[in-house]
């Protein structure tokens, strides 16, 4: 997976974290093992009880935007054996 520079400090990581998803790999199952392995990122990509992705998050599987795919949908193989990183990135608007 990779982060962007906030998430970094916050976590204490470098750009590449590696993590054990349990179950089907999907979006949710990387993120519970994110907020698993990091604790101190919960609350930053989704909110708190609701789970949903906060503003100006966005998900990038094999260089595909995932942001309004179902939560429980299956990612692509590449991104289950670490050949593509999964991507968040912070959004930017304007021009």
């Amino acid at each position: 997976m990779l982060l962007p520079l906030h998430l970094q400090t916050l976590a204490g990581t470098g750009r590449e974290v590696r993590l054990t998803v349990d179950g089907a790999v999907t979006r949710g199952n990387v993120l519970d093992a994110l907020e698993a392995s990091y604790p101190m990122l919960r609350g930053t990509v989704r909110e708190h009880g609701t789970l949903k992705r906060r503003p100006r998050v966005r998900f990038y599987a094999a260089g595909v935007d995932i942001t309004h795919d179902d939560a429980e949908a299956r990612l692509p193989a590449a991104i289950a054996t670490g050949e593509e990183p999964f991507r968040i990135v912070g959004a930017i608007s304007g021009g």
